[in-house]
């Protein structure tokens, strides 16, 4: 495909914002949506670009971000039509905030890498008007909780709470397997919840120190996994069995089988 120039690129926006202002005022179902119906949508949307994206579909990933482009605009128009905000105003933030947050950029500060982008970065925010008053501040509440517990230490790695070494972790995640082991034995299910919570925290805490996104590894788990249970499913359709009349050994045999697929 070829690489479109800056006016093509204006045009195809103010196109799509064309035909999104038609659609609000001639369609139905485009007309009677609001911030309040639309966020629902928005969060599947957000959800299936992310699956394109861990699956690197790259048709799927341009359709997705059109998908997401369109709530985006949708919400600006929205604000445009209760006279808050329009989609201008909605870019020129933006600007304004890129600008600010890039100092080395578009400022005197020098960096040398993009970890110390990223602890500026966190500096910035903290210093900005009506910005994030505690470093946690602005870590969001819905935030799935593996995806805020990643969040959470980036944001205090920043500000120089963290490990010497990576390695230094281990001794942390063996300690709360320890801890969990002796709430099993303990018989507290509380008390257990608290302390596989606590484990998993530390484990997230040492994928981040090697830098592997623990959302995105769990995630191509998930995937492997039910693409080699999907496997074993279909093998035992064909041999006319059903699941759960087959014992573990025939199961794994079956998984192992998968493994080499």
């Amino acid at each position: 495909m070829a690489t479109h120039t800056k006016e093509e690129k204006l045009k195809a926006f103010g196109d799509f914002l064309d035909v999104l202002d038609t659609l609000r005022v001639k369609c139905p179902w485009d007309a009677k949506q609001t911030n309040e119906s639309l966020r629902p949508n928005t969060v599947e949307e957000v959800y299936e670009l992310a699956d394109a994206l861990i699956a690197e579909d790259q048709p799927n990933i341009r359709k997705e971000l059109g998908d997401v482009l369109l709530h985006v605009a949708f919400y600006s128009k929205i604000g445009e039509e209760k006279g808050e905000f329009d989609i201008a105003d909605v870019c020129n933030s933006l600007v304004e905030k890129l600008k600010f947050r890039h100092p080395h950029i578009y400022g005197d500060v020098h960096v040398n890498n993009a970890e110390e982008v990223s602890q500026n970065w966190e500096q910035i925010k903290l210093k900005e008007k009506k910005g994030n008053k505690t470093v946690l501040g602005g870590v969001p509440s819905a935030l799935p909780a593996l995806i805020k517990a990643n969040r959470i230490q980036e944001k205090v790695q920043n500000v120089g709470f963290d490990w010497e070494e990576a390695h230094q972790v281990w001794g942390k995640v063996k300690e709360e397997i320890s801890e969990v082991e002796a709430e099993i034995t303990n018989g507290n299910k509380e008390d257990l919840e608290g302390e596989f919570g606590d484990l998993l925290f530390s484990v997230v805490n040492a994928a981040r120190l090697y830098g592997v996104n623990p959302e995105n590894a769990l995630e191509k788990t998930n995937k492997k996994f039910i693409k080699r249970f999907n496997y074993i499913e279909s093998k035992a359709k064909e041999a006319g069995k059903n699941l759960k009349d087959m014992t573990l050994a025939e199961m794994d045999e079956l998984w192992n089988q998968a493994k080499k697929l």
